[in-house]
């Protein structure tokens, strides 16, 4: 039975880098550790059942993603999967026994309703991911099916290994991608001819292409070197003015669909406020006086 949060408890007095998270809420599907200073690393935890994303799951993505970003200590956050892979894309029992309830739902409206509030359900859950004014890693082994290519393209950054393939499979089991897919793949990786063929085919696609597509930013040879390369990284941004990295990642999202001119004044915005923040004034003493990288409170 998978624990609300897994903490490497014999580690939580060495210099404070693991802190234990009790105030986080319980998750049945997923394991929150924090392995280093201000590094949270989020697991998909149902190896068993090869991390297919179950109602469970939806449910337990947005109260973690969203207790994470209220969470002052956090500052990055590392997704992975448990086991042999990343996730094999949803859980076609949990889908089954979710038709299945909407098919004794006689009335069409009201039906209709039913399938609409599931389906919004399960987009707030991936989207609660680039909600999160903290930076997601994303770290691929082995397969990545389905809503697996929804929750990696609402991360902000993704990694996989030598080992990994993708495929957005929905139109082969009938459905349109509609938990965010469509929507985010084609920015991702900034061709819509590319992400079109991929969601009309359904086709299988592996690490070297995806590397060259620009949906994963580096392959490594196994899970292990991954997560070393990925950790080090996140420690890097967690030592950043969490201020700074927070306002740069709203900023980045909002302007993904707005003119150059929404986007600047947006960032004005944001930055008439953090520009009075002590961690630029921190950043620039240290840096006029080469002296050693500040330390910034959380945030």
């Amino acid at each position: 039975m998978h624990t609300l949060t897994k903490l490497f408890v014999n580690k939580c007095n060495i210099s404070g880098l693991i802190r234990c998270v009790s105030s986080l809420p319980k998750y049945e599907t997923l394991t929150v550790t924090v392995p280093k200073k201000n590094v949270y690393h989020v697991e998909l935890s149902r190896p068993d059942k090869l991390n297919t994303v179950n109602k469970p799951m939806w449910g337990d993505l947005k109260k973690c993603f969203t207790a994470l970003h209220h969470e002052p200590e956090c500052r990055v956050i590392i997704l992975s999967g448990q086991g042999k892979l990343f996730t094999a894309g949803i859980d076609l029992k949990s889908l089954i026994e979710y038709f299945s309830v909407a098919n004794e739902i006689e009335d069409i409206g009201r039906r209709g309703r039913f399938l609409y509030t599931y389906i919004k359900e399960c987009q707030e859950s991936i989207s609660a991911l680039e909600e999160c004014t903290k930076p997601v890693m994303s770290v691929v082994h082995g397969p990545c099916i389905g809503a697996g290519i929804d929750l990696i393209t609402a991360a902000d950054m993704r990694y996989c290994t030598e080992d990994a393939w993708f495929q957005v499979k929905e139109v082969a089991v009938g459905l349109a991608a509609d938990v965010g897919t469509l929507q985010r793949l084609p920015k991702v990786i900034g061709s819509a001819s590319t992400a079109r063929e991929l969601c009309f085919t359904a086709r299988k696609f592996y690490a070297k292409e995806a590397l060259e597509i620009g949906l994963v930013s580096k392959v490594f040879p196994d899970k292990e070197s991954a997560m070393s390369h990925v950790m080090a990284t996140a420690e890097q941004i967690a030592s950043m003015s969490p201020v700074a990295v927070q306002a740069t990642k709203q900023n980045i999202i909002f302007s993904q669909n707005k003119s150059n001119a929404e986007g600047l004044e947006h960032v004005a915005l944001i930055n008439m406020v953090n520009h009075q923040s002590e961690d630029l004034a921190k950043s620039a003493i240290a840096m006029a006086s080469k002296g050693e990288k500040p330390e910034f409170e959380d945030y």
